[in-house]
């Protein structure tokens, strides 16, 4: 822009253009990125059935008290409202926010983060599709806080996050609703969360995963993310000679480095009305001096979605990166035109997404009696 070429940086985004165009396409040749929007409940059914095909037994009821070992605190055994006791040398506490085993029973700790992400409440509803799904998510801003739109190929996920010393249950539940298109499948349900996270996530010994180890913000999606790297870090940590206080401490370090960038990635969304933390504040200096953006090993996040949330908060980098510099300015708008037309002409051939989807993985068709 600043010699007179270039454009929109928009323009250089296989994926946003492909996203405005309503297009999609996936196979082994498709340099594509993209995320799934899943029925969680379905999802949650295929993954019972593989567990169980593989072994993994299911004993349904009621936790009704924790056993402990008196000598370390260790937890030995859940005895079931039925009165029916499973003991066991490892447990993974999957509770969700209350976490039964971490909290109400170790006293693991938690360390809130409301100060920087104040949101503590969600309405969550879904409806009937009215149109063609789109092949990305709507997440749009409102007084306090925001609201998600999100696609099924039968229905439409919807909710709006907000923070309940800025708006009421009932003015969210009024905003929600007004907004919404389409039947109602369920009865809105309101959830209360309080961002943070566990000071242990490994305690003793029990793990944390999904909600119980704790919870940023629905934003950017991250729990089913959290849940499988955990997975893979205690695979990777399992204690099968006995638990070490090593492996602990190794899994909560790595644990806490994780949340904690993927912390400031939601807070950027954000930037423009609050604190942040040191960790974020650092990455915006890099970039408003020299216009650099990383990804650290192992984030989740990579350079590119650093850069739009920073361009999206209107951050802008003192001067241009100095490897723009290394082609003669000619040569230089010769690459970006023909980058940019490259794109253009991808988008062009991919399929409209609801195409896709109806040749790709079509629902099956529901036989009446």
């Amino acid at each position: 822009m600043a010699q007179g070429f270039g454009g929109d940086l928009g323009d250089y985004c296989f994926e946003l253009k492909a996203a405005e165009g309503q297009r999609f396409y996936t196979g082994e040749e498709s340099p594509l990125n993209y995320a799934y929007h899943l029925d969680a409940g379905l999802y949650g059914q295929f993954l019972r059935r593989m567990a169980e095909a593989d072994g993994a037994r299911r004993i349904e009821g009621k936790i009704a008290s924790v056993r402990q070992r008196e000598t370390d605190g260790f937890v030995e055994a859940l005895v079931m409202d039925s009165g029916q006791v499973v003991e066991g040398d490892l447990f993974i506490d999957c509770t969700g926010f209350r976490g039964l085993l971490i909290e109400q029973t170790l006293k693991a700790g938690y360390e809130d983060w409301s100060h920087w992400l104040p949101t503590n409440s969600a309405l969550a509803v879904q409806t009937r599709s009215t149109e063609p799904a789109v092949p990305y998510t709507r997440a749009i801003a409102h007084r306090a806080g925001w609201r998600w739109k999100i696609p099924l190929q039968h229905r439409v996920g919807n909710g709006l996050v907000y923070c309940s010393d800025h708006m009421s249950d009932d003015e969210a539940m009024a905003m929600l609703t007004s907004e919404i298109e389409g039947e109602t499948l369920i009865s809105p349900r309101l959830i209360r969360y309080r961002t943070g996270r566990r000071r242990k996530t490994w305690d003793k010994n029990v793990v944390a995963l999904g909600l119980s180890s704790g919870f940023v913000e629905p934003l950017e999606s991250t729990s089913i993310h959290l849940i499988m790297i955990g997975v893979t870090r205690l695979m990777q940590l399992f204690p099968f000679g006995g638990i070490s206080q090593a492996a602990i401490d190794r899994y909560n370090r790595q644990a806490d480095d994780e949340l904690e960038k993927i912390r400031d990635f939601i807070i950027l969304h954000y930037k423009v009305t609050m604190d942040i933390p040191d960790s974020l504040a650092h990455r915006i200096a890099l970039f408003q001096e020299s216009a650099q953006v990383f990804q650290a090993p192992g984030e989740l996040f990579q350079v590119d979605s650093w850069l739009q949330v920073m361009l999206g908060q209107r951050i802008m980098p003192k001067t241009y990166h100095h490897m723009g510099r290394l082609m003669p300015p000619q040569q230089l708008k010769q690459a970006l035109d023909d980058l940019k037309g490259n794109i253009a002409g991808a988008v062009s051939r991919l399929p409209q997404h609801q195409a896709f989807l109806d040749h790709y993985c079509a629902p099956p068709v529901s036989k009446s009696a």
